[in-house]
């Protein structure tokens, strides 16, 4: 079985073979880096009753979903937005970048299915490195923005430090919140918090098989023509840290880009060393991200976890149908999550 038919992860065929028009944010947008492009959408999500107006000493309701690299945030979020008038925030620290698609696992359009995304792709890899601090101003404005227009916005993405930037009441720049024990607990948003989680051996099976899928699906031919000597000697910052950039720059050193390859077995070793520090620091970052969820929660966030660690483990069986494994992510994953968002939109 192929692994992006579990559609958690952006298929990297649709990469090389869509001409769709990307769905754009809002005409009425305020972020000034958007890309504003023609907005095609072929769903029409169920109404649900938003507020027409609130006192000014309410707060804005959010939602935000969590979990570990290739856990099902973006499918989620998408499938969340279907169902309720929604927009999805991208708080992934690499996707805020344009380029390196496949490297970074931006979602396709395909996968979007016309559900606007805001912060994704909207900063050139080239202009420095967006801070905590950054991003609590352009996802504010866009919450804002999306507030509105009478919609909800959804928060995902992987990276806990932007998350905590966006909702703590009290946010210093300078402070690490993980590492000094300073996690907020007074939130600026009425927010509920999905921790989509799978466990640690069905999920880092399935990583270790993303990345090979990925390597297979053009990432090695990416970050070839991303490449650039001088640039890979230098501090890196921005998209340059995405796992994989530094892993092949060091093979790249010693094996410059060229069109027709010659795999000796110097050459096929460096390559496979580059592939095993990807897959072990693609690892790594899975239990990171899963312990600062857990400091979150240990701080006082009313994080609802939803298990996915069923529908992961049928796309994995070669006897597994797609449908069986969709129908296990709707009953365990999906309804779940659609129960825990309508609690937040009927409280007062």
């Amino acid at each position: 079985m192929v692994m992006t038919e579990l559609n958690f992860l952006p298929t990297t065929s649709d990469r090389f073979t869509t001409t769709s028009p990307s769905p754009s944010f809002s005409s009425h947008s305020l972020l000034p880096f958007t890309h504003r492009r023609t907005r095609q959408s072929n769903h029409r999500p169920v109404s649900v009753r938003m507020e027409q107006s609130r006192p000014r000493n309410r707060k804005d309701k959010i939602v935000v979903i969590l979990g570990a690299t290739g856990a099902g945030k973006s499918r989620l979020s998408v499938d969340l937005a279907t169902r309720f008038p929604s927009e999805i925030i991208n708080s992934d620290k690499i996707q805020v970048y344009e380029g390196l698609e496949i490297t970074t696992n931006q979602i396709t359009i395909p996968d979007r299915r016309g559900v606007p995304h805001h912060l994704l792709g909207y900063l050139p890899s080239e202009d420095g490195e967006l801070t905590a601090g950054d991003f609590r101003v352009d996802a504010s404005n866009a919450v804002s923005d999306i507030v509105s227009r009478k919609k909800l916005p959804i928060i995902a993405g992987g990276s806990n430090s932007f998350v905590h930037a966006l909702l703590a009441e009290r946010f210093d720049p300078k402070i690490d919140p993980f590492s000094s024990s300073s996690i907020c607990r007074d939130l600026r948003y009425d927010s509920c918090f999905i921790w989509v989680d799978v466990s640690e051996p069905v999920l880092f099976e399935y990583l270790l098989k993303r990345v090979d899928e990925m390597m297979g699906s053009g990432m090695f031919e990416e970050l070839s023509g991303f490449y650039d000597p001088v640039k890979a000697s230098r501090a890196r910052f921005g998209i340059r840290k995405a796992i994989g950039v530094p892993e092949f720059d060091v093979y790249f050193k010693m094996y410059p880009p060229e069109k027709d390859i010659k795999w000796d077995s110097g050459r096929r070793a460096a390559y496979d060393k580059a592939v095993g520090d990807i897959k072990e620091n693609t690892l790594r970052l899975a239990r990171r991200q899963v312990w600062k969820i857990e400091k979150l929660r240990e701080a006082g966030w009313d994080i609802k976890r939803v298990d996915a660690t069923a529908s992961f483990r049928a796309v994995m069986m070669s006897s597994s149908s797609s449908r069986e494994w969709r129908e296990i992510w709707e009953e365990q994953v999906l309804e779940p999550s659609v129960k825990i968002v309508n609690r937040l939109l009927v409280e007062d």
